[in-house]
């Protein structure tokens, strides 16, 4: 089953690398691993002007986060600090840049997450798009909202980061496994694949144990409780199955 979560940040759920980027220039910049700008010299430049010929308006560091922004699904205060600093102290800037390429800027500054979408026409008519419209796998569904309920579970109880583990997650997904299907295999690898998946999307982060994940508050924002519902009435459906322990509490309270 493929559900649409075009309402959500509709970016690529595996984000390129800056490595991928074929953009003239970009190499000469310098990427390290893990992303960062190798021309620190402009980061502290009062000059907006970066390289011959450019008619850009933007400071280095503005320019970084509306990168970032463009690449990830969201970015929040606790994955991507520096990005969520600018964007707070600039935001109007920034949310005008990203007016000009019909996305709109949507925050939540309770949880500290911030996620593009597309803009709207007041007229009802389509604007063009640089969104990919993504689906989530019905394994990747599963766990989105296994992973929206411990996350609302474990706050509520008190706790300041939530976090879970990888059998956890399979298990979850293996109750869901319909009794007539017989290829445990296929399963297997769809459900780790859907870990990962999800994982990429950032609304996993690692770590130091290789099994045990902390889950995103990020999933809030970008999971709302009406389509929660509908992602809960499609597995459902789909399954002809009865909730699973723990969905009830969901609706028992209206979204954040």
């Amino acid at each position: 089953m493929s559900t649409d979560l075009s309402t959500d940040p509709a970016a690529d759920r595996a984000a390129e690398s800056p490595e991928d980027w074929s953009e003239p220039g970009w190499p000469e910049a310098g990427w390290t691993e893990a992303g960062e700008s190798a021309v620190g010299d402009y980061a502290s430049e009062t000059s907006v002007s970066l390289f011959e010929g450019d008619e850009g308006g933007l400071e280095f560091a503005q320019r970084q986060a509306l990168v970032t922004l463009l690449k990830q699904r969201f970015i929040s205060a606790r994955t991507h600090p520096r990005d969520w600093q600018t964007l707070v102290e600039h935001e109007r800037v920034l949310r005008s840049r990203l007016n000009d390429l019909f996305l709109d800027l949507a925050i939540d500054r309770t949880r500290e997450v911030a996620w593009k979408r597309q803009a709207s026409s007041e007229t009802g008519g389509r604007f063009p798009t640089l969104l990919h419209d993504t689906a989530w796998s019905r394994e990747e569904t599963i766990v989105l909202v296994h992973l929206r309920d411990r996350l609302r579970s474990g706050l509520a109880s008190g706790d300041a980061r939530v976090y879970i583990d990888r059998d956890d997650i399979l298990d979850h997904i293996e109750s869901f496994r319909p009794a007539h299907a017989t290829d445990e295999a296929g399963d297997e690898k769809r459900a780790r694949n859907a870990v990962l998946g999800i994982q990429k999307a950032g609304l996993l982060i690692g770590t130091a144990a290789e099994d045990r994940f902390e889950i995103s508050e990020a999933i809030e924002p970008l999971l709302p409780l009406e389509l929660l519902r509908d992602l809960l009435e499609a597995l459902r459906a789909a399954n002809e199955t009865t909730p699973a322990e723990g969905d009830t509490e969901l609706f028992e309270e209206d979204d954040a």
